[in-house]
């Protein structure tokens, strides 16, 4: 950027004085647009993570819990992120670890990487129920829950941009029924919260810029690929499950072509290159 001003001031020197402030503005204009690029990077920089919901159940003494799910919120650096459930009212006994439903998904998403500090499960205030020895009855949430009911998180998981992950609610039905002396039931949910990485990523730095490479991430059949950012030469290929890939550049006219043997993907890893340097 300074040596950008040097060589406008020396241009600027030379020319009449009706010019100079067209060529002021000029100046200025560029300052802007470098300006906003830069801040631009800063901010594709932090990436997003792909998040997957996934609810399981802690069997309880009963035929069935039906819920009726609204929204999961994930809380992230004091803000909070709505991922919204399509399903709508799902007999939680169904999907149990260990048979041949151990979980559902419930809701996915993309959100920005970073520490997740809060989750929370919202219900809708009505269409929940349990049946009880073939009896259904419907099942009352306490009032004020709008905001949902908080999830006890093992840790506070650190999501890394390119890397998809699977949020495990794990809903403990018989300590998240409570029936009254009149035989009601009310819903008080206790849920535990395990996150897990699902896939990897590789990435690294292109070189030189001119060479334009396409990057090709290769396991057998299958093939992933991406174009490096144009300024930096950076890329990163995400979503890759665990095992062994072939990375092969494929760049433009007068540059040869260049591949990695035996890159190892480890789940919730990044399998960092380096710069890789294409030849003439």
């Amino acid at each position: 950027m300074m040596q950008l001003w040097i060589m406008m001031y020396r241009e600027f020197k030379n020319i009449t004085m009706e010019s100079k402030f067209l060529y002021l503005g000029t100046m200025l204009v560029v300052t802007a647009l470098t300006l906003l690029t830069g801040c631009k990077n800063d901010m594709d920089s932090s990436g997003t993570t792909k998040v997957e919901i996934r609810m399981t159940d802690a069997p309880g003494n009963f035929d069935a819990i039906n819920l009726s799910v609204k929204e999961i919120v994930l809380h992230s650096d004091g803000k909070p992120y709505v991922f919204a459930v399509e399903r709508g009212i799902f007999d939680i006994l169904d999907f149990r670890i260990g048979t041949s439903n151990p979980d559902i998904l419930v809701a996915s998403g993309e959100m920005p990487s970073g520490e997740i500090t809060e989750v929370r499960l919202v219900l809708d205030d009505s269409g929940n129920s349990i049946v009880v020895d073939g009896v259904e009855s419907e099942l009352k949430t306490p009032s004020a829950q709008s905001s949902g009911w908080k999830v006890k998180l093992r840790e506070n998981p650190e999501l890394v941009p390119g890397v998809t992950y699977s949020l495990l609610l794990d809903f403990d039905a018989a300590k998240s029924i409570v029936q009254t002396g009149n035989g009601k039931y009310i819903l008080k949910p206790v849920v535990r919260g395990v996150t897990l990485a699902t896939s990897g990523l590789i990435s690294g730095i292109a070189a030189p810029i001119e060479s334009y490479p396409e990057v090709l991430v290769i396991a057998g059949t299958d093939t992933v690929g991406t174009i490096p950012d144009a300024v930096t030469g950076r890329f990163t290929v995400g979503g890759l499950a665990a095992g062994r890939y072939d990375v092969k550049f494929v760049p433009v006219a007068g540059y040869r072509d260049s591949t990695i043997t035996g890159v190892d993907v480890t789940i919730g890893q990044n399998q960092n290159l380096g710069v890789v340097t294409l030849r003439k």
